[in-house]
């Protein structure tokens, strides 16, 4: 079995790396291999709305000058898909939205092709707007007909700078249990 992260910051091993790759952790020791794609520095805009994927149907978007098809592509080799994102302006980032829009729409266009993974959301925050951001993530494996993994709390972790997250006990601590509530469901789908 294999999870996939896609850590929507441009700021590459900041806090939305550092609570991803906890809830990776986790993952691992149950022995599922994991894969954290850092979208930092990558190239990837928004839909088009060419709708040349529909006619297509081949499972990749037909605009092929970033790093969307890539993504796409590691989505369907993964039993389970981690989202994570900083909080900007009460929302997921930039990079974020146009991966969630793009791979939705050759999803959907491809006979909803991750139906059944499992899917988690991870969300960076300073203070507030978290909530959205996390519903943003959840709306996605919501419309693509993903089973949706919890934790004992929203998945949220706090901090500012960069690694200041690793000092949000109760933040680390809901990724820990994130990354163990996923490994146990992705075995039970397996069985």
């Amino acid at each position: 079995m294999k999870v996939v992260a896609f850590n929507g910051s441009p700021r590459k091993g900041g806090n939305t790396a550092i609570l991803s790759q906890q809830v990776l952790v986790e993952l691992e020791k149950e022995g599922i291999d994991t894969e954290l794609i850092e979208l930092a520095g990558k190239k990837i805009h928004g839909c088009i709305a060419c709708y040349k994927c529909q006619e297509n149907k081949d499972r990749s978007c037909a605009v092929k000058n970033d790093v969307l098809n890539e993504c796409v592509a590691k989505m369907i080799e993964a039993h389970g898909i981690i989202l994570g994102s900083p909080t900007y302006i009460a929302d997921v980032t930039s990079e974020m939205k146009a991966l969630i829009d793009r791979a939705a729409m050759v999803a959907w266009a491809n006979d909803d092709m991750l139906r059944r993974k499992v899917g988690a959301a991870v969300v960076a925050r300073r203070r507030g707007g978290a909530i959205h951001a996390f519903d943003t993530i959840n709306h996605f494996f919501l419309v693509g007909q993903m089973v949706i993994v919890g934790s004992v709390y929203w998945n949220l972790g706090t901090g500012l700078n960069k690694g200041n997250a690793r000092s949000d006990e109760e933040g680390m601590a809901t990724m820990k249990i994130l990354g163990q509530n996923m490994a146990w469901l992705l075995k039970k789908i397996r069985d």
